[in-house]
């Protein structure tokens, strides 16, 4: 099957106002805008999968970008490269704006985000 969905965690010390900025972030982005306008793309927060790998004082939350219809391999290889880009933009944005080092972030492909 292909890939469907995009999972983004935030990692330790990550506060849900970073889940809501990333989302917001992403969902700015403009191919992902793009597709979210056309309908081919959804933007979802979530409750995070509790895997422990994530600290128990952090958010809870996670950033799932799902895909909607038939996906292409190389689709999904622009939309996952596309968030990669954007988190790290993030990242830097929110080092640059508030103090303190930003939770690092994971981003990684579900076969189904739904």
């Amino acid at each position: 099957m292909a890939n469907t969905a995009i999972r983004v965690r935030l990692m330790q010390g990550a506060s849900e106002s970073d889940i809501r900025a990333l989302k917001a972030w992403l969902e700015r982005e403009q191919k992902l805008e793009a597709l979210r306008n056309s309908g081919e793309l959804e933007v979802q927060e979530r409750a995070g999968a509790q895997d422990g790998s994530a600290s128990p004082m952090g958010a809870g939350l996670e950033i799932t970008l799902v895909l909607i219809g038939a996906v292409s391999p190389k689709l999904f290889d622009v939309v996952f490269e596309q968030v990669e880009s954007g988190v790290r933009a993030w990242r830097e944005n929110r080092r640059a704006v508030e103090r303190g080092e930003p939770p690092e972030a994971e981003v990684t492909a579900d076969s189904d985000g739904r």
